[in-house]
């Protein structure tokens, strides 16, 4: 097929005639009418809000915004822009009016999607801060419009007569007009320095994403994919379009809080993961065996054993026998499908992107059986550049290049990339973007390394590699990750860059920490005072003594500050991508950083 055919409003019209009865999208713990919504229904909802659009005056190319929480709400406004041939605009739920005013303002757009109450009072201050905003469209039909005028329900709009003729006839015109060239999106990168900048993803890219994904995943129609990731990251929402694309049943939840609940409730056969999730349910199952019985201890360190000699065998990288399938299958049925059944016990695979994933967290994950596929990607890539496949899961690796891309080493080992799925540009930026591409080549800003398998290995980010006072070079995402499995840290941030040696800021994960506390018969008046306890102290050495083995001497942390409070959005120390804003962090704490290197 040529990559025309994977336009993506095509691709959804074909699943919507293939399978009219069938769910497209589900709102978890929402109430009707979109609790469930078929394919026919999800076909018809973005047909009448297209209309609606247009009606508005959002002409061709014409920039929406969309400001929620993963909402089935939140698809039907993508698909409906995209069938106007508008370009969406995702903005993160958690952005402060600023970084929201920014963002729409550069890109000049004309309607505003939110969801809730709180983000309604957000787009109403965002109307006198943005010229070019028009019209709220408000996704949660309890909150109270105090404009009729200009802001709207969404399903007010749904329930509303149909168009007029003119107004259908020019919705059908540009569906028929559209083309692989037409831009899609523009999705801004947080940065960790300087203002954001709009990436420019075109029909083209994300054609070229499911094509090559056909190639690389065993993805069905009616399989269940969890989208708990925010959909304004390239990440969930290219993964989203792939597995509606692909005839997927898309559930959507909005509360982070409950990603618990709703694996279960769920049962998804594929999700999209960060590592912090993933390093969490490895810390939380470590420390529930570290405080079983012995024999309990004993049975699960054997049952991982043998998961980890079956998953080389799978692999053919190692012969297996008789014995070992049998072992193995004693450990699948008495530890690993209990361990299964928490992640709803039907996980076919899990992608795994947006930083290095710790190998001793993915080989759990792949001994007991739950395949983590960990690729490399950006925005500017249209998420996936290369990704490990059900058939070829090399530990520590990020798997081999999506087989229409070409990747290749440049100075300093820096990943160029060049193909399909790489950004038109960077929005209004002709000289950023001019500086970004090298002869053609996209320059990422990571090193890397590719084995005789064409595996690709992160080594590091070019840009925030640290350089001790000794001339050492420290890849703090390394450290980072490896001590960021401790259940009892929840944030680290590591300083090294002019330093002599590497120390850390540690946000506890303050429950796991307060229960230690009383088991251990630890009193304390608040927070602060459990911090500074000479106990717990001595507990955070232990275990970040125990935690750094692996590490070169000069990489490990010598001295830490215990933080009580979080890395947060709103105090502008973290992206909306949960990235570090390191200058920023060590401005706000310079005086705990000088303490740890004047005594």
């Amino acid at each position: 097929m040529s990559l025309s055919q994977y336009h993506v409003i095509k691709l959804l019209q074909q699943q919507a005639e293939a399978r009219p009865d069938a769910t497209a999208l589900e709102g978890f713990e929402l109430s009707a009418p979109w609790a469930k919504v078929s394919w026919q229904a999800f076909a018809s909802i973005s047909n009448k809000l297209a209309q609606v659009l247009i009606s508005l005056g959002v002409a061709v190319q014409d920039r929406v915004v969309i400001l929620s929480q993963n909402v089935p709400q939140w698809t039907c406004a993508d698909v409906a822009t995209l069938k106007a041939r508008g370009i969406v605009v995702p903005v993160y739920p958690t952005s402060t009016l600023e970084q929201a005013a920014y963002i729409i303002n550069d890109a000049e757009a004309k309607v505003l999607f939110v969801n809730d109450a709180g983000q309604y009072a957000m787009a109403q201050q965002l109307l006198h801060l943005c010229p070019t905003l028009t019209h709220i469209v408000v996704f949660d039909a309890s909150v109270e419009l105090i404009d009729t005028e200009t802001h709207f329900h969404l399903d007010s709009l749904l329930a509303s007569p149909e168009c007029d003729a003119a107004i259908a006839a020019e919705l059908q015109q540009r569906i028929d007009d559209a083309n692989l060239d037409d831009l899609l999106t523009l999705i801004y990168t947080s940065g960790t320095t300087g203002d954001p900048k709009g990436v420019m993803l075109d029909y083209r890219n994300i054609a070229s994403t499911v094509r090559q994904h056909d190639a690389k995943l065993a993805f069905t129609p009616g399989d269940v994919s969890l989208a708990f990731l925010p959909l304004s990251h390239v990440f969930e929402r290219g993964w989203s379009f792939y597995a509606l694309c692909r005839g997927g049943h898309n559930v959507y939840l909005s509360d982070t809080n409950k990603v618990k609940e709703a694996i279960a409730a769920v049962r998804p056969h594929t999700m999209c993961v960060v590592p912090r999730f993933l390093e969490k349910v490895y810390s939380a199952v470590m420390d529930k065996v570290g405080k079983a019985p012995t024999g309990r201890r004993k049975l699960f360190n054997w049952a991982v054993a043998v998961g980890a000699q079956q998953f080389e065998v799978n692999q053919g990288r190692t012969k297996g026998s008789m014995m070992q399938s049998l072992k193995a299958q004693i450990a699948n049925k008495l530890v690993f499908s209990k361990l299964r059944n928490v992640l709803g016990g039907r996980l076919k695979f899990m992608p795994c992107g947006g930083a290095a994933l710790d190998p001793k967290v993915s080989a759990f994950f792949q001994s007991i059986d739950v395949p983590v596929l960990c690729g490399y990607g950006m925005t500017e890539t249209t998420a996936t550049v290369t990704c490990n496949t059900l058939d070829n899961r090399v530990l520590g690796s990020n798997g081999q290049v999506l087989p229409e891309l070409e990747v290749k080493l440049g100075t300093d080992n820096e990943i160029l990339v060049r193909g399909d799925t790489v950004m038109r540009g960077y929005y209004k930026r002709p000289q950023e973007t001019a500086d970004t591409f090298e002869n053609g080549w996209l320059k990422t800003g990571d090193a890397g390394r590719l084995d005789a398998q064409g595996n690709l290995y992160i080594t590091d980010r070019i840009k925030e590699l640290m350089k001790t006072s000794n001339g050492k070079y420290i890849a703090p995402q390394r450290v980072e990750g490896t001590v960021g499995c401790c259940p009892y840290i929840e944030q680290v941030a590591i300083v090294a860059d002019a330093r002599n040696y590497v120390t850390a800021l540690i946000v506890p994960a303050f429950e796991a920490l307060e229960s230690w506390a009383r088991e251990k018969g630890v009193a304390y008046e608040s927070p602060i005072d459990l911090l500074r306890h000479n106990h717990v102290v001595e507990h955070f050495e232990q275990r970040l003594k125990m935690m750094q083995q692996g590490l070169a001497g000069f990489e490990k942390i010598k001295k830490f500050t215990l933080l009580p409070e979080a890395f947060s959005m709103e105090a502008g120390l973290i992206t909306p991508t949960m990235k570090l804003r390191r200058k920023m962090i060590y401005h706000k704490y310079a005086r705990e950083i000088n303490a740890m290197y004047n005594n």
